[in-house]
């Protein structure tokens, strides 16, 4: 937990000066002409399809689609959530030798990092546990009002799966 108290500190001013919106209200969007944004979906870069389908199902995610003989991209799922995988391109990745995800550890690993926003935090560390997945940082309630933990995936993305427990600071 001292690399919770390293990052908590070199944050408090970043929380006090920029407020936190989980969800922003359709005024609050800021859109330019022509372009209205209903959706993005990350790529990541896999080492082997078949073992991130079956990863990401292990944790409730649903394997949409496939392309290619063997499949070189593709899809999972989960609510009205998409992350496209990609073997061998689009992205980097790579698993760092650290076990804990937040403060100077958060550069080791080389892919991406993506924020899943879910109901229960809790159950899904349950999910993950039973799982056997690689928790790099257990639930907790961090002081800018997200319950969160972390997730890494073999190829080294982390997935912070939170959700928020209040209003901003």
């Amino acid at each position: 937990m001292a690399n919770l108290a390293h990052f908590t500190s070199l944050t408090s001013d970043l929380r006090r000066a920029l407020p936190l919106t989980l969800k922003s209200t359709e005024a609050e969007r800021v859109n330019l002409p022509g372009m209205y944004v209903t959706a993005i979906t990350p790529i990541v870069n896999v080492s082997d399809m078949d073992k991130s389908f079956a990863w990401f199902e292990s944790w409730g995610w649903k394997k949409l689609w496939e392309w290619g003989t063997p499949a070189s991209f593709g899809s999972v799922g989960c609510g009205e959530s998409e992350i496209f995988l990609c073997r061998d391109g689009q992205g980097g990745r790579g698993k760092g030798t650290n076990t804990f995800t937040f403060g100077e550890s958060e550069t080791l690993d080389k892919g991406a990092w993506m924020s899943v926003w879910v109901d229960d935090v809790d159950a899904a560390h349950a999910v993950c546990v039973a799982a056997g997945l690689d928790i790099t940082f257990p639930p907790a309630d961090l002081p800018w009002n997200v319950r969160e933990m972390h997730l890494r995936h073999p190829d080294g993305h982390v997935f912070r799966v939170s959700k928020g427990i209040g209003s901003a600071p």
